[in-house]
């Protein structure tokens, strides 16, 4: 059950990472059209820039999660990799209990009170030209470190099931 659990959390980060990397190449196309419309026909307009950092927001926010699945993130290997697979499970399960949840709580539950007063004063761009709704990027970050702690809860199962798991005879003691 708690494998099933972690594959099915596995499978939508998977899904939202694709669809992160797809806001990637949409980022890129777009910088580039940015450009040449500002160097070859003097033209700029400011909801393009927005767009342009909406996306990067996005693709951080949501591609965050998937590099967690992908154990990509950013961790001091320097003593971790001469651990046992046990023992960096050990690490693994203190550090998503002792900082990640933690502080994915904390971030979800203060960006929602910012989402909400944004949504409330109907607050929009302050420049000339720019996007409207600036609740709904903002809304981006509750979502993207809820994904980052669903992800967490399956990187937790999958580190539980390690230390639960009784090791194998070709397996090296601790």
């Amino acid at each position: 059950m708690l494998t099933f659990i972690a594959d099915t959390i596995d499978a939508v980060t998977q899904r939202i990472g694709t669809f992160a990397s797809w806001l990637t190449l949409a980022l890129v196309l777009l910088v580039a059209a940015d450009v040449g419309l500002r160097y070859v026909f003097n033209l700029s307009f400011v909801a393009v820039r927005e767009v342009e950092w909406h996306l990067y927001a996005l693709i951080f926010l949501l591609g965050a999660a998937y590099t967690l699945k992908h154990d990509a993130h950013v961790r001091v290997d320097v003593i971790f990799q001469y651990f046992g697979p046990r023992t960096r499970a050990l690490i693994n399960v203190l550090g998503t209990l002792l900082f990640l949840l933690p502080g994915c709580w904390l971030l979800i539950k203060t960006s929602i009170n910012f989402v909400q007063y944004a949504y409330m004063i109907g607050e929009t761009s302050p420049d000339p030209g720019g996007l409207p709704l600036r609740w709904l990027i903002k809304a981006a970050i509750p979502f993207g470190f809820g994904l980052v702690a669903l992800q967490g809860v399956a990187f937790l199962i999958r580190n539980l099931l390690i230390l639960i798991t009784p090791p194998s005879a070709t397996e090296r003691p601790e």
